[in-house]
């Protein structure tokens, strides 16, 4: 054979070998139970699919996703690491077919692949409790849309699943997906891990951008529904457009990220959450790159929180602060080693035919572009690959208690679906230091940690800052950021700076955010944890001054016994108590004497007794009041003041009837007499006072109240309350002094020994005069001042009658005995009479 037919033969035969089908370990390896993996090795984020032809959707022609090989790596380390160095299924051989399903366009199909036998078939059965797939259960895929589109068909055959990053709270669904279980937290507490972080910093004032896809929707709405607890408000929130399948950007796509970008620049807001898969951010970074967009703290949802490409652009490093909510750093011994190995091809298994090696399973440039940011994956932690470890750990130990094995042997049979998804419902045990086990609604609880990009390379991409614990539903820092600012200060997002303490907010607008802070004027105060847009009135009994955040006390006012005022009235009261006992004194040992008998004789000691108690009453003035000091001045030293004016009113009229009315009316003063007027006179207007201050006592209450003062507020008077009651208590005094004067005016003519009208005259115009001018002061004053102006005036009438009316007499008494004779009298009165005549 020449040289020409042996290069012939040579190329036939490369033919040959090159038209088998070769195994790529890296998707399916033979076992006696295979697991079914879902990842995104191939992203087709607009998700179209081709209807007008019947073709499944070829992944490779996409964008790779160097986080879903490197996820898809996971679960093969995980099998292998069962199958060769694990005493969990001794016995057993693991095995998987995994499929690419390209983001979201791609997952009906790998769905029928599991579900059907060996054979490629899917009978139609009322029954499939005796069915058997071709795996016992499916670990992914990896976002929320295509989870619940691949649940919806294991569920019917109630097929275990479990999800390693698919986040929607409607996962938790057991009635619609109870099949379904996952190794991440839900997006409510990545948004509540958000929301304590944005609090923590003070952050107030935010941007939210999401993609157009459900993602970027349910994210963002879950967002806006716990920011409306919360004081946090969204300054906008735009829709990022989603990229084309061939990543070209657009005439459309570029204005209309322009147009974010110019937004973002015109905004006083910094700080911007983006709710997005990572190939949608590509287009957006870039436009942020070319507008020198700078100042903003980045906060990265779990979709690309943890993006080797994205990370990869370092020029982001002067656009700001990246920070990211994923799920916590456990390393796995001998993972990273293991990621790059070279996957190992193998003859083709005689029951896998052609159509079997069609399904997505091919990625020619995996494996180069995982090595190209192998350094940013070792380096970041085994953070969503532990989701995946641990998932295919529960389910080997599940399949562990399933065919009851023990260390050396486990028994092989057939294993139905729901029979192994009652086991993964069970499952506890701890893998690398942690707990697994699954809820009530079929998570596991794993910690979320906050991480920051970092961009040197000697250290870890994506630093851990802070802790979530969905336990608790609590974050707690580890460490500090560093903040892309000057003199690595904290970045200042707020639509309004804080207020100072004691300044209410004003809203501005319709953000509860935007506000001016106003004062709050004095006798208010700010309870914040009440409410920060209302000052809120201090009791009657405290005060506060401009911008306070609580009341004091006032300072109670009264009148006191130390003050000069109180002294100088104590000792009038004093001398006007030992001069009116004086008096009593003199007129008892003369009390059978003309002088005696003309002011009236035993009706003196009427007046001078209640003066006394007056003078004795005088303390209850001062001092803090009381019900009881309240109660004296409003009842029994007013009765006693009535008592002694009534007296005199009484003896006025009684003079002027001897002298003017005895001989025009003799009957009427005969009565008079014999009944003994004056007494029922007294007593009558006596009885009538008592009655108008019971009225009073049932009407107004005896206790003190206290009002503030009106030269200063900080001082609260303490005073008793007999203000409205002082009028109707004085009416009657004041009914009877006009009519005691009238009377004493009438007797101004009579004679000298028996006038007494000047005394009585001056004895109540000073008191008519004093008690309208005290009623009036104290109608337009309420200060310290009224009860020492009440008091003093009290004295002065207690003093102009005992002083006023008793003292001439005394003086005649003591000093002029030759005038207190019957015949001096008697003289006196036959010269009036002669003059009459």
């Amino acid at each position: 054979m020449g040289p020409r037919a042996r290069a012939v033969c040579f190329l036939f035969i490369l033919l040959q070998v090159l038209a088998v089908p070769a195994e790529n370990s890296d998707f399916h390896l033979a076992g006696d139970y295979l697991l079914g993996g879902l990842f995104t090795l191939h992203a087709n984020v607009k998700g179209i699919i081709h209807l007008n032809f019947l073709q499944v959707p070829q992944c490779k022609e996409y964008e790779m996703k160097v986080l879903g090989y490197n996820l898809l790596q996971a679960m093969r380390f995980a099998v292998e690491e069962i199958n060769n160095h694990s005493r969990l299924l001794p016995g057993v051989l693991l095995g998987y077919e995994m499929v690419d399903v390209c983001y979201i366009s791609n997952n009906v199909q790998p769905v029928l692949y599991f579900l059907a036998r060996e054979d490629y078939s899917l009978p139609i059965q009322e029954d499939y409790s005796h069915y058997v797939p071709r795996v016992v259960a499916v670990i992914g895929p990896d976002n929320s849309e295509s989870t619940e589109t691949v649940a919806h068909f294991l569920s019917l055959f109630l097929l275990p699943q479990i999800t390693y990053s698919a986040t929607s709270d409607e996962l938790r669904n057991k009635q619609l997906f109870p099949a379904l279980l996952r190794t991440v937290p839900g997006a409510d507490h990545q948004i509540e891990a958000m929301v304590q972080l944005m609090l923590h910093f003070r952050w107030n004032w935010i941007i939210v951008l999401v993609s157009s896809d459900d993602y970027g929707r349910y994210n963002s709405q879950l967002l806006n529904d716990r920011l409306a607890t919360r004081d946090i408000c969204i300054a906008f929130q735009e829709t990022l457009p989603m990229p084309q399948p061939n990543l070209e950007v657009t005439q459309w796509e570029r204005q209309r990220l322009e147009a974010i970008v110019d937004k973002l620049q015109q905004s006083s807001a910094r700080i911007v959450v983006l709710f997005s898969p990572e190939l949608v951010l590509r287009n957006f970074f870039h436009e942020v790159l070319r507008q020198n967009f700078t100042g903003a703290v980045w906060i990265a949802s779990e979709s690309w929180a943890i993006d080797p490409v994205l990370h990869n652009l370092t020029e982001l490093r002067n656009t700001g602060t990246f920070l990211g909510i994923t799920t916590q750093s456990v390393p796995i011994p001998g993972f990273s080693e293991f990621r790059m190995r070279p996957a190992q091809a193998g003859p083709p298994e005689p029951n896998r035919t052609r159509l079997g090696a069609t399904c997505n399973q091919e990625c020619d440039t995996c494996q180069d572009n995982t090595a190209s940011f192998n350094a940013v994956l070792t380096l970041s932690g085994e953070r969503v690959v532990y989701s995946v470890y641990s998932a295919v750990y529960a389910v080997a130990h599940a399949l562990h208690s399933l065919l009851g094995c023990t260390q050396t042997t486990c028994s092989k049979r057939v294993v139905y679906p729901w029979q192994l998804l009652q086991e993964i419902w069970k499952v506890n045990f701890s893998l690398l230091g942690h707990e697994i086990f699954f809820d009530k609604q079929g998570d596991m609880l794993m910690s979320l940690d906050v991480v920051q990009w970092q961009w040197d390379l000697r250290q870890n991409p994506f630093q851990s800052i802070a802790s979530y614990y969905p336990v608790l539903r609590q974050l707690k820092t580890t460490h500090n950021v560093s903040w892309h600012t000057a003199d690595n200060t904290i970045p200042v997002s707020m639509c309004s700076k804080d207020c100072r303490p004691g300044q209410k907010k004003k809203p501005v607008g319709i953000h509860p955010c935007c506000f001016e802070c106003l004062d709050c004027l004095p006798g208010t105060f700010l309870n914040r944890t009440a409410d920060e847009f209302d000052c809120q009135t201090c009791p009657s009994y405290e005060w506060s001054h401009r911008n306070d955040t609580s009341c004091f006390k006032r300072r109670l006012a009264f009148l006191e016994w130390h003050e000069p005022s109180t002294i100088i009235v104590a000792m009038l009261s004093v001398l006007g108590f030992l001069s009116t006992l004086a008096i009593v004194v003199v007129f008892w040992r003369h009390l059978h004497t003309p002088m005696v008998r003309s002011a009236g004789g035993p009706m003196c000691f009427l007046m001078l007794i209640p003066l006394l108690l007056a003078y004795a009453m005088v303390p209850t003035y001062v001092g803090q009041p009381t019900f009881f000091t309240c109660l004296c001045r409003q009842t029994f030293f007013t009765l006693c003041f009535t008592i002694c004016i009534s007296c005199i009113t009484v003896r006025s009229f009684q003079i002027v009837c001897i002298f003017k009315m005895a001989r025009r009316l003799p009957r009427a003063y005969g009565y008079w007499v014999r009944y003994h007027g004056p007494y029922v006179f007294v007593a009558s207007f006596t009885v009538l006072k008592v009655v108008i201050l019971v009225g009073n006592v049932l009407i107004m209450s005896a206790n003190p109240t206290a009002r503030a003062d009106p030269d200063d507020p900080k001082i609260m008077v303490l005073s008793c309350n007999y203000r409205k009651a002082l009028l109707f208590n004085t009416s009657l005094d004041l009914l009877l002094s006009v009519a005691g004067f009238s009377f004493a005016y009438m007797g101004k003519e009579l004679p000298t020994n028996y006038n007494e009208a000047k005394f009585i005259t001056f004895c109540m115009t000073f008191y008519f005069t004093s008690s309208v001018s005290l009623c009036t002061f104290m109608s337009v004053y309420e200060g310290v001042l009224v009860t020492i102006l009440d008091l003093l005036v009290t004295v002065l009438n207690l003093l102009g009658i005992s002083l006023g009316y008793f003292g001439p007499k005394c003086y005649m008494v003591l000093f002029y005995p030759e005038r207190n004779t019957q015949v001096y009298f008697s003289s006196m009165i036959q010269g009036y009479t002669m003059r009459k005549d």
